[in-house]
């Protein structure tokens, strides 16, 4: 018989190394894999203790709540990738309008292909993340989801379904966001050179308003990078709310 204390250790290592397996700022490649399993059972050691032990689980109804539990800590990790979904999307949509969609990395937070704009846009995530001390409101928030969502409590109810669809639709609306002062140079450009073309139908236009538009992109995108990084705070700081509304909603019957 396995003892309650370690059942109850096991289950919560499973959630918290699910959630820190799909978090950006853990489950980037440079971020080891060793310590992010000690990260994890580091986690579940404090918070295990302060839980009442799971008694009278047998093999296989030990094994479907650790499925479970791996399927929250998921979910949760998803709510926290949203806003890097949105970056990404971002940088693809201020590359295109800059021009540099052949300026293209990999980005080690992901380990795909990426625009700079937006790898750029993931390291400031991070960095703000991380100087703002906001790595430890998440786990404050995440050691908070056992009170609304407690081991073997979940259920995928349709309002948190819809709750689901409504924070993934978030990552278009991150996006235009930021890329919105992108957007609006990039189209007075065209406008003017639409207009310029039309006065003088022997220029190329293309060629022509290439080097306009480069330039006039990294300008706008140095001097906005202050909001942008503003307005990514502020996402970061609705995280642990955020992680809190989707267990509120799934620990709901």
């Amino acid at each position: 018989m396995i003892p309650t204390d370690l059942v109850t250790w096991l289950l919560v290592f499973a959630r918290s190394s699910a959630m820190l397996a799909i978090f950006p700022v853990f489950s980037i490649s440079h971020f080891p894999v060793q310590l992010r399993i000690a990260l994890g059972a580091l986690l579940a050691f404090f918070i295990s203790v302060t839980l009442p032990a799971v008694a009278g689980v047998g093999l296989w109804g030990l094994i479907g709540l650790f499925g479970l539990e791996v399927c929250v800590g998921l979910l949760l990790g998803f709510v926290g990738r949203v806003l890097f979904f949105g970056l990404d999307a971002a940088g693809n949509v201020i590359a295109t309008e800059m021009g540099l969609m052949m300026a293209v990395e990999v980005n080690p937070l992901s380990d795909a292909r990426s625009d700079a704009p937006g790898t750029i846009l993931n390291f400031l995530a991070i960095t703000l993340f991380l100087s703002l001390d906001l790595h430890h409101w998440f786990l404050r928030g995440f050691q908070r989801t056992y009170a609304l969502v407690p081991i073997g409590a979940a259920h995928l109810n349709p309002a948190a379904l819809a709750d689901l669809v409504a924070r993934t639709g978030e990552i278009f609306v991150i996006a235009v966001q930021l890329a919105a002062p992108l957007i609006a140079v990039s189209f007075v450009i065209t406008l003017t050179f639409s207009m310029v073309g039309r006065a003088v139908p022997q220029m190329n236009v293309f060629s022509e308003s290439f080097a306009f538009r480069v330039m006039a992109g990294l300008v706008v995108f140095g001097l906005t990078l202050q909001f942008m990084a503003e307005h990514i705070a502020n996402y970061l700081h609705r995280l642990p709310e955020d992680m809190l509304r989707v267990a509120q909603l799934i620990g709901t019957g």
